[in-house]
């Protein structure tokens, strides 16, 4: 792989204005720091610098990649010492961190080594660290925005989102300038990151552009998308040789989609056609091909969308899923808010087989749900920084409110089997470890669960040995949900579902 020192002279100028420009934003009112510049040695290591506040600030913990520690990220009012710590990065890297007080924001840029730019692939950048600077060849797929040049690149690896394109003076909101279009084979550099299980690269430079004698000039339906019953999606193309185009379906998609004509000339036509289908949602990225009198080759590309049923999983086989664009709808009881004072819409969820954070779901604010309640909601699979999460997802169901109360406030309620409560009680009695019959009591009063099992859409089974795989034995307080029910003229607290417990001391 080609390495290339990326700080040029020019870049050297322009962090040197960078940092006399600095000289005021370290001066702020409400929030100052020693440096704004933050540089940790190649060889990894720690530097510290000195902020001082008038109120409470915090870092975006957001914005943190994995390979760079700040202690702390937060405090209050007056001087304190930052430290920030990374492990070693033969290539360098660098990131930009954002520091909030009151109404103001400090940026803070940290840099580690001296970055260099790896030429690459695709591929290589999505399997690659975060904060490396690369250098990719790729076709122009689409674009989304051409204010600040979002738009997706393609080759025969995979696909990155570029999330920000710089013009030819290095400044921003100015893509249109450049004159790309779908279809051209563009060489552009910079930064990785991950946003939602996303890869980026971020305000890119671009390096080269190579026009394409093939384009594609736009789509029927305008989404490209089949629907779910099957179908077909036209593709309407420019081509600036006499040599004609032919096309290219993938592989791994030649099972689902097929060509059903080729028309020929300047304006050419292609025409896709998928069969219903029964599982999640798919795409496929075609290519069409011409060349020059020369023999040269000029791609262009296209994703075709199909929609797809929604798969019903729990969250060990949503967990187990690949990453992709496959909707899940998945039920479970919220465990935990993440971060509620930032992230008001992201909550984790727990069933009988595991848990996993549901990151800004959709309409989760707006139905009232907290942790207890037993929820049902739709989304991709996606990670961030390695670890699993539900992504653009959906709160689809608040399938059952739960009330926490006391024992004896349970005892006074009617019998319902679509009303469920929280318990918490010491564990007296393990009337049956199979299933989990348990006594419990609290400071009001005591009853019978009748059944404790591991979690929500435990069946078989999965209901049976529960308390002993979790270690829960007499004097452990348990949490536990369930219904009210009567058996023989005693009252109990029927089907119960695991939500947390505490170890006896």
């Amino acid at each position: 792989m080609k390495l290339k020192y990326f700080i040029s002279f020019f870049a050297l100028v322009a962090l040197l204005a960078s940092c006399s420009d600095d000289d005021s934003m370290t001066l702020l009112d409400e929030i100052q720091v020693s440096s704004s510049y933050v540089s940790i040695d190649e060889a990894g290591g720690s530097n510290t610098i000195t902020l001082n506040a008038k109120e409470a600030w915090s870092f975006d913990a957001e914005e943190l990649p994995a390979w760079l520690t700040v202690t702390p990220m937060n405090g209050g009012a007056g001087e304190t010492q930052v430290t920030f710590s990374a492990p070693a990065a033969p290539d360098g890297r660098t990131t930009v961190l954002h520091v909030k007080c009151a109404d103001k924001t400090q940026t803070i840029n940290v840099i580690q080594g001296l970055s260099t730019v790896s030429e690459a692939t695709c591929a290589e950048v999505i399997a690659g660290p975060e904060s490396k600077t690369y250098r990719v060849t790729g076709t122009v797929d689409r674009i989304v925005n051409t204010t600040y040049g979002n738009w997706y690149l393609v080759d025969e690896t995979g696909e990155v989102y570029i999330y920000g394109t710089l013009d030819a003076k290095g400044q921003t909101k100015n893509f249109l300038s450049l004159g790309l279009e779908v279809g051209d084979i563009v060489t552009v550099e910079g930064p990785k990151t991950l946003y939602n299980g996303t890869v980026e690269l971020v305000d890119v430079t671009v390096i080269n552009i190579q026009k394409s004698l093939v384009k594609v000039e736009g789509y029927d339906p305008e989404d490209a998308t089949i629907p779910l019953e099957g179908g077909t999606v036209a593709i309407n193309l420019s081509c600036k040789t006499n040599n004609g185009i032919s096309v290219e379906i993938p592989d791994e998609a030649k099972d689902w989609l097929g060509i059903v004509s080729v028309s020929g000339g300047a304006e050419p036509v292609v025409i896709f056609r998928a069969p219903a289908n029964t599982g999640g949602d798919r795409n496929a990225t075609v290519v069409f091909k011409t060349t020059d009198d020369k023999g040269k080759e000029y791609t262009a590309q296209a994703t075709i969308y199909q929609k797809g049923s929604i798969v019903a999983a729990t969250v060990a086989e949503f967990l187990a899923a690949e990453i992709g664009d496959t909707q899940y709808r998945m039920t479970g009881v919220i465990t935990e808010l993440y971060t509620a004072d930032k992230q008001g819409k992201s909550f984790t969820i727990r069933d009988y087989s595991g848990s996993v954070l549901v990151y800004r779901a959709e309409g989760f604010i707006e139905s009232g749900a907290k942790v207890g309640d037993v929820v049902t909601v739709v989304g991709k699979r996606g990670a961030y920084n390695g670890n699993p999460q539900m992504v653009s997802g959906v709160f689809e169901e608040l399938v059952h409110v739960v009330t926490p109360m006391t024992i004896d406030e349970f005892l006074d309620q009617e019998d319902n089997p679509n009303v469920y409560y929280m318990l918490t009680g010491t564990i007296t009695e393990i009337a049956n470890p199979t299933y989990g019959n348990v006594y419990i009591e609290d400071e009001t009063n005591s009853v019978y669960v009748y059944g404790t099992y591991p979690g929500w859409g435990a069946t078989g089974d999965n209901r049976k040995n529960w308390l002993s795989t979790a270690d829960i034995v007499v004097g452990d307080k348990l949490s536990v949900i369930g219904v009210k029910s009567t058996y023989n003229g005693t009252p109990q607290l029927a089907n119960g579902i695991y939500f947390s417990h505490e170890k006896a001391e």
